[in-house]
C-alpha cells in the first residue's frame, strides 16, 4: 500500500463523504438552497501533525448543460510541502447538478496524481435512464441510472439542503458513472466544538457510512469517520477527522466567502 500516495487522495475523499447524510428531499426548489454563486470554502488537511494540502469547494455563476439550467460547483485538491516532495497531487472537479438539486447532469475530473493522469466524464443520460464514465475518451459500459442519483460533488452540496437534526439516519442514491451505491449516515451527537484556529462552532457530529469505497477504508474494518457540520440552517462542513489504516486525518475549515 502507498502510504505517502493515499494521503491526498483519500483526505479529500473524506470531504467528499460529507455529501452522504442524506434523505430523500426531491421538493428543494431553488428558493430554499441555503447557498448561492459566489460561495467560497477552503479546508486545511492534516496527516496526524503532518500539513498534507489544501481543498477549494466553489459555487459558479448558473450554466446551461444539455439545454438545462445548471447549478455549477468546482472542487480543487493539491498537496503542499513536504507532501509534494514525495507525491504531487493537482486535481479539479467540475459538477452539474439542476437547480433543484434532485439529479446530477455532468461530472468531470481532471487528476495529477504523482505520474498518473486522469480525465474523467459522467455523462447523465435521464432520458433513457443510464450513465456512463469515461476517461481520456474512452467509455465503459452504461449501467442503470436511479432516479434522484447524485455525482459525488453535488451530493455534498444537497445535504445542506437536506440534513435536519430530526432525522438522525438519511440516504440518497449515489452514483461514479460504472456502479450507484445508497449514501448513508447517521448524527451522532449535539456538540460546540473549537478549530485550531480559535473559532468555535455549535454542530451536529455526522457519522457516514461509506458503501463500497475501497482503498485504505477497505483494508481497516475499524476506520472510523466523524464530520461536524454548523448547528443552522447553512449546514456548513467546519472540520473532520478519521481514523484510517494509514494513520489519523484532520480536515478543518480555515476560509469562507460569499455565505
Amino acid at each position: 500500500m502507498k502510504f505517502v500516495g493515499e494521503i491526498p487522495e483519500y483526505a479529500f475523499i473524506i470531504l467528499i463523504l460529507a455529501g452522504y447524510t442524506l434523505y430523500p428531499f426531491h421538493n428543494a426548489g431553488a428558493g430554499t438552497l441555503p447557498f448561492a454563486s459566489g460561495e467560497k470554502l477552503t479546508y486545511v488537511l492534516r496527516w496526524e501533525n503532518i500539513p498534507a494540502g489544501h481543498v477549494k469547494m466553489e459555487i459558479r455563476a448558473n450554466t446551461t448543460v444539455n439545454g438545462m439550467d445548471a447549478l455549477h460547483f468546482v472542487m480543487t485538491t493539491r498537496t503542499n510541502g513536504l507532501v509534494d516532495i514525495f507525491f504531487k497531487l493537482r486535481e479539479r472537479i467540475d459538477a452539474y447538478a439542476d437547480t433543484r438539486l434532485e439529479k446530477s447532469l455532468l461530472f468531470k475530473k481532471v487528476q495529477t496524481e504523482g505520474q498518473h493522469k486522469r480525465d474523467e466524464r459522467i455523462e447523465f443520460d435521464w432520458d433513457n435512464g443510464t450513465v456512463q464514465h469515461a476517461n481520456f475518451g474512452k467509455k465503459s459500459a452504461p449501467v442503470e441510472l436511479k432516479p434522484g442519483s447524485l455525482d459525488p460533488l453535488s451530493i455534498f452540496y444537497y445535504t445542506r439542503v437536506a440534513l435536519s437534526k430530526n432525522n438522525p439516519t438519511v440516504e440518497r442514491q449515489v452514483t461514479d458513472g460504472k456502479k450507484s451505491f445508497l449514501g448513508r449516515a447517521t448524527i451522532i451527537k449535539r456538540e460546540t466544538i473549537a478549530l485550531s484556529n480559535g473559532k468555535s462552532y455549535d454542530t451536529l457530529c455526522i457519522v457516514p457510512h461509506m458503501g463500497d469505497i475501497g482503498g485504505v477504508f477497505q483494508e481497516n474494518k475499524d476506520a472510523k469517520i466523524h464530520i461536524w457540520v454548523t448547528d443552522d440552517e447553512k449546514r456548513i462542513p467546519v472540520k473532520i477527522t478519521s481514523k484510517l489504516a494509514i494513520g489519523r486525518f484532520i480536515g478543518e475549515l480555515t476560509f469562507a466567502e460569499g455565505l
